[in-house]
């Protein structure tokens, strides 16, 4: 068979092999005690996708419960501002309308009723931004699950009013102080609880990484986005967008919004990493752009590490995406030439924040704000990223718009001389 992108894309880096291997990514590296959790936790989902019972009773969840499907709403004042000479025009998947503010709910759901069927009586869970503590705390509180929230310390203070939701909606938010305090070392501190108290306790990982079987269940029970976006712009567009870019740390909105069109040729994938204070500073997340190959948090992925494979701390003002390295197969795609990858600072960032809020009334979270940042630079095709778009002048970008700004509104304060940006300047 001639190789071409539908059969060799799609097969090599869409599905894992049986060992949760995306190419040379992925896989299954944890503590002895935890593989028969891990085990149980492969046979238990294989059955879960396989039973139609259990994905009607997640479909109607998102449906009544979390407000799906979310909006699909395009952006004229913003794109007139940002495309450039493309002159394209910008689709917003609005995650930030789901209940809880973001796309964090479709995950918590799907893995709490998850909790339920695997006979487990209690929720961990680890947050960086806070959306994810409070969408399992959310699905947690709908199904009577005692839940407990591992957080930095430093992201507790900078996320302060999604931490009072989370202890509002019964939740137990353990702070973590080694390391930087941050979504890294909360995902340490939630790993040895689980191993301490694995015969009673699930797990719920908020990102599509962690060892298999965690990156395929977090893509799956995230891959609505990208479905629901894929069918809106064909009944008002009558096809499939030409762009599709959404910010990423961990990656679980990005592979969300993006596995749906990995088969599709027409379609150019994308993702915005965080730059902090810029890639040449070392001061940074940006996990694809700036790291190699490594293992960390059970998976073989793209990580930030020295020379001697220590973990070089992540930095960014976005709880969200200030994690040292990216989801299994997001590093494949990117590997495979499949992705195109941008960055955008923190100050970019902010100042995309504020246009994208004055602009179109309504407020982004800071992670989702990189996204938009790091837009009008692929539209250009600078910082080496590909260009050439079609000139018919009818050019389709989908952005997932992840999450509300709420919980940000200290970041503007604090990036207060940063003035809101258009992207053409």
């Amino acid at each position: 068979m001639a190789r071409t992108l539908e059969n060799d894309i799609f097969t090599s880096y869409a599905l894992p092999d049986e060992r949760g291997n995306f190419g040379r990514f992925g896989g299954t590296f944890a503590p002895e005690t935890l593989m028969p959790a891990i085990q149980e936790l492969v046979e238990a989902y294989g059955a879960a996708r396989r039973d139609e019972a259990f994905q009607a009773e997640i479909d109607r969840l998102a449906a009544s419960y979390v407000g799906r499907p979310t909006p699909l709403y395009e952006a004229t004042r913003f794109a007139e501002e940002t495309s450039g000479a493309t002159g394209a025009r910008i689709f917003l998947k609005r995650e930030d309308l789901a209940h809880t503010g973001a796309h964090k709910i479709n995950n918590a759901i799907g893995q709490s009723l998850l909790t339920r069927r695997l006979g487990k009586t209690r929720v961990i869970a680890e947050t960086g931004a806070g959306q994810h503590g409070v969408a399992t705390a959310t699905a947690c509180a709908l199904l009577d699950l005692p839940c407990v929230v591992y957080m930095g310390a430093e992201d507790i203070e900078r996320q302060g009013p999604n931490v009072l939701r989370m202890h509002a909606l019964g939740a137990e938010v353990r702070p973590v102080t080694s390391g930087t305090a941050t979504l890294k070392d909360a995902v340490n501190e939630a790993m040895r609880d689980w191993v301490t108290n694995v015969e009673t306790t699930h797990y719920v990982l908020g990102s599509a990484m962690g060892p298999h079987p965690y990156p395929t269940i977090v893509r799956d029970l995230q891959r609505r986005i990208g479905d629901e976006s894929a069918a809106q712009l064909r009944t008002v567009e009558g096809r499939l967008p030409d762009l599709a870019i959404a910010c990423v740390g961990g990656g679980s909105n990005a592979i969300g919004l993006l596995a749906r069109f990995i088969g599709e040729p027409t379609v150019r994938l994308a993702v915005a990493e965080a730059a902090g204070d810029g890639l040449a500073t070392g001061r940074h997340a940006a996990a694809i752009l700036g790291g190699t190959p490594g293992i960390l948090h059970g998976a073989r992925s793209l990580m930030l590490q020295d020379v001697d494979g220590q973990v070089i701390e992540a930095h960014s003002a976005s709880a969200g995406l200030d994690y040292p390295g990216v989801g299994p197969q997001l590093a494949a795609l990117a590997e495979g030439g499949r992705l195109e990858v941008a960055s955008a600072t923190d100050r970019e960032a902010v100042a995309a924040m504020k246009t994208t809020t004055r602009m179109e009334g309504i407020l982004p979270a800071l992670e989702t704000s990189h996204a938009i940042a790091a837009l009008p630079k692929i539209l250009a095709g600078v910082e080496g990223l590909a260009g050439g778009w079609p000139s018919d002048g009818d050019l389709l970008v989908l952005l997932g718009f992840s999450g509300r700004g709420d919980k940000d509104l200290a970041a503007l304060a604090r990036f207060d001389d940063v003035p809101p940006w258009a992207g053409s300047q």
